[in-house]
């Protein structure tokens, strides 16, 4: 590809003094009328969470549902003729397959995309959907990306590569662009990290046009490649990137995006893969939107944000997440936030006992959405049997007062989770 060709010749760190504010304009101009303008919107609960004005930038709403879009048709469109025709591979876990997909597709090239065999199946069929073929291998990004590096030595296709390419990043720094025009105003943008394209672009974006706003990146604990890159000063592996954010899931930052964030980046909050469980649910509680995992990185980490009073704008990079992936999140939210409660308790084989443990969860308003009676439980007595429940609750407090209740009326129960 081009863009490797030329830049084989200057190291990483003379590519980032050398490129300018005006690549990004240019990416912007490639954009036009192919990528969608998202507008920023205010959150009061957001706001009042982290004591910040936060206004959530929504590229879930995006074209093909992320803000991949914009790299992956910045890069296609500037092929020659030669490249197209070779066609074009990449690796990646979901959302940049689907934006080389629909790049490829409205440019005419044909596209090749390698995904981890553990993609959500929501991602995978979209990516077919738009005209390109899937391979799917191994465990993670970095297996899918090896494996695309063999099919494109042994078929010549050019490759795009997510992250680590400086037509891709300019084109995710147009995010940056579209902010700063609509909050003028805006003191701090929160961005999710994966191998580093998108902070890369969104920062340097964003210091070239007013080098006062602020840009923190956000990663995963358990896959904060770039935290632990910037730590040593140099591009380190991890050895695992197990996260619900599973866009993020990059154990390997880029070697163009590691020197970008060096030089751009303020700061990189991590936050547990609860806080991002949590920031989900109150996404889709609150806004009525619904995003994946790394998605709502940004979100995660507002309550750590080390200063009040800011205009803050946390980007909301995706949102193509399968049904059974967000009913279970959601579930282990709910579960963390003492919403949903469940316990054992073993109760005399005889009548009456059921509808007394239902009449003190009434008493405490406490809603059963399931129930388990089970004698085969019991092994040291025929005259007992466990009663699992399952119940709605308001928070901690509200299991805290359900256990006090039946602990007073005899029963000791287990709790389950």
């Amino acid at each position: 590809m081009p863009e490797e060709k030329k830049s084989s010749k200057r190291s990483n760190a003379e590519i980032v003094e050398s490129t300018t504010i005006a690549d990004v304009y240019r990416a912007a101009k490639q954009l036009e009328g192919v990528a969608r303008k998202t507008r920023p919107i205010h959150s009061d609960y957001f706001s009042e969470l982290c004591h910040n004005d936060v206004y959530l930038k929504p590229e879930n709403l995006q074209h093909t549902g992320a803000f991949k879009l914009r790299g992956a048709y910045n890069k296609i469109s500037q092929l020659t003729p030669e490249e197209r025709v070779r066609g074009v591979i990449t690796a990646s876990a979901g959302n940049h397959a689907q934006g080389v997909a629909y790049a490829a597709r409205k440019l005419g090239v044909k596209a090749v995309i390698c995904m981890p065999a553990t993609t959500p199946i929501l991602k995978v069929e979209g990516t077919r959907a738009l005209g390109a073929e899937v391979v799917l291998h191994g465990d993670g990004f970095d297996d899918a990306y090896a494996h695309s590096l063999e099919l494109q030595k042994k078929h010549g296709y050019v490759y795009i590569h997510p992250f680590n390419d400086l037509q891709v990043l300019l084109g995710q720094g147009t995010t940056a662009l579209e902010i700063i025009d609509a909050l003028k105003d805006v003191d701090a943008i929160l961005c999710p990290i994966g191998g580093g394209g998108f902070a890369s672009g969104v920062a340097l974006a964003t210091k070239l046009v007013n080098p006062n706003v602020k840009v923190i990146g956000v990663e995963p604990e358990n896959a904060a490649c770039m935290k632990a890159a910037l730590a040593a000063d140099k591009v380190v592996t991890l050895d695992s990137a197990d996260t619900v954010a599973d866009g993020c899931a990059v154990k390997t930052a880029g070697t163009l995006t590691f020197e970008f964030c060096k030089k751009y980046l303020d700061d990189i909050i991590t936050v547990s893969e609860i806080d991002i469980m949590n920031a989900l649910l109150s996404l889709i509680e609150k806004h009525k939107l619904v995003a994946e995992g790394a998605g709502v990185l940004s979100l995660a980490a507002l309550a750590k944000l080390p200063f009040h009073d800011k205009k803050v704008v946390s980007i909301i990079s995706g949102g193509n997440i399968d049904i059974s992936t967000i009913s279970a999140l959601i579930d282990k939210a709910l579960i963390a936030r003492g919403r949903v409660f469940c316990f054992a308790v073993q109760l005399p084989d005889k009548p009456g006992q059921l509808l007394n443990v239902s009449r003190i969860l009434a008493e405490e308003n406490a809603n059963v959405i399931k129930l388990d009676h089970d004698q085969t439980k019991v092994t040291d007595s025929f005259k007992k049997v466990v009663l699992t429940v399952t119940v709605e609750t308001h928070n901690e407090q509200h299991i805290h007062k359900i256990i006090q209740a039946l602990n007073a009326n005899g029963y000791e129960i287990q709790k389950i989770y």
